[in-house]
């Protein structure tokens, strides 16, 4: 079976018996020791811009579920310690919370850097860790769910939008660090697999926090005077879009001359920018807090009434966050315990509501089925989605387009229960 038919057939069997599961209120037993949940998100530093909410978000999550009795009867406790947008530090605060605070689960991290820093700490010590934001792929470890965007999940498709608009020369322009770097990896194998010349192809990469784009927006700009349409495919992180945006707008740069297509810039990174001069820059994500559906109302009313701000915004990683928690929740009560062996099997085939309407699951490559996104910047700071996908995409672990990783699947069911299987080699670890 091709690494293709695998993963149709597994959303297929999952999707199915997923809608069938349920989560149990029960009354909060006071003699009970509470569940203490982790929260890992950098509250200082380069990256406070985007993980502050996610924080915040997960604390309403936990307050909402102890209104409904906890889980197995049981008060959840949230630990938030603050990385400070310190990679090495990442690292320890995942061991303290694993280690000192015997933490359940743990939601965290917003880049890939931060993820890589941890992930030896959860595998060593089996904790579970939920991943909310969008990233390159080209992994699948046994603790980690991910939760965010798989690159066929935003990264591809936002290309293929823009191939359809007519675009045919491409800015790849990241900040320096894995998840930039391997993305657009991906992306220039794809586009020159669509054709796409190499000096057709710029890529730029930047330090975290970067703040003079005078030179570089003058290149893009210069890049793009060649006659032929182009795009900016943006994978820059944290509070270095605020510059990137205003530095476009200072040299006259606009969506109609160059579009940029964002990943990792929504609602909440609009919130400090005068979005006015943006309006028509895009951005691919699998939510929109514009969404029309009754249960993203419903979310976003609480938000709005626990931050006790009628302007705050919501944003994907958010909603990541929320399926997440709401899948955690649902594999604790299928398994009857907090006990991370049990948990992390009885994760596969759980099924919840997303905020776009439909369920995602949660596949045997830990992995989860969204809707895919484009939206156009407006002038309140909001998205109007412009496409989005007939259905749900299954996130996929391992790219089609490196040779390297074009025969891998991950399965973490008995009796495979590997992240990197060859489907070429018929063997477990190699590539």
């Amino acid at each position: 079976m091709s690494r293709r038919q695998f993963l149709r057939s597994a959303v297929l069997s999952i999707t199915g018996a997923a809608l069938m599961l349920g989560t149990a209120g029960v009354a909060l037993a006071a003699d009970k020791p509470p569940i203490k949940v982790g929260i890992l998100h950098s509250l200082s530093g380069t990256m406070a811009i985007s993980e502050t909410t996610l924080k915040d978000v997960m604390l309403m999550l936990i307050e909402e579920q102890n209104k409904k009795g906890g889980v197995l009867g049981r008060k959840l406790e949230p630990v938030v310690v603050d990385p400070a947008s310190n990679w090495p530090l990442f690292a320890e605060k995942a061991r303290e919370l694993l280690a000192v605070q015997k933490v359940s689960a743990t939601f965290g991290c917003w880049t890939s850097v931060s993820r890589k820093s941890v992930l030896p700490v959860f595998e060593e010590l089996n904790g579970i860790l939920f991943y909310p934001v969008q990233y390159e792929g080209e992994e699948s470890s046994r603790n980690v769910f991910y939760t965010g965007a798989a690159p066929n999940q935003q990264a591809v498709p936002a290309v293929d939008y823009l191939i359809g608009e007519g675009v045919q020369r491409w800015v790849l322009a990241g900040t320096d660090y894995v998840y930039p770097r391997t993305t657009n990896k991906i992306l220039e194998a794809y586009l020159k697999a669509k054709g796409v010349k190499a000096e057709d192809i710029m890529i730029n990469y930047t330090p975290f926090g970067h703040a003079d784009w005078q030179s570089i927006v003058k290149d893009i700009k210069k890049f793009g005077s060649a006659g032929k349409k182009t795009a900016v495919v943006s994978t820059i992180n944290g509070d270095a879009n605020v510059p990137f945006y205003k530095e476009l707008a200072n040299q006259g740069i606009k969506a109609t001359d160059i579009p940029v297509i964002a990943f990792s810039v929504g609602e909440e990174e609009l919130a400090g920018i005068d979005t006015k001069p943006l309006q028509g820059h895009l951005a691919a994500w699998n939510y929109f807090q514009s969404v029309k559906t009754p249960v993203n109302a419903d979310f976003i009313k609480k938000w709005q009434t626990f931050t006790k701000n009628s302007k705050r915004v919501t944003n994907d990683p958010m909603e990541a966050h929320f399926i997440g928690f709401n899948m955690w929740v649902q594999a604790v009560e299928k398994a009857g315990t907090t006990d991370p062996d049990k948990v992390i099997d009885a994760m596969i085939g759980v099924a919840v509501p997303n905020l776009s309407g439909g369920y995602s699951a949660m596949l045997p490559n830990h992995h989860i089925t969204k809707p895919v996104l484009i939206g156009e910047v407006q002038a309140d700071g909001q998205f109007e989605t412009v496409w989005k996908t007939p259905g749900l995409v299954a996130g996929d672990e391992w790219s089609d387009y490196l040779p390297d990783s074009k025969d891998l699947i991950a399965d973490w069911r008995k009796p495979l229960s590997c992240g990197n299987f060859n489907t070429a080699t018929g063997k477990c670890g190699a590539k």
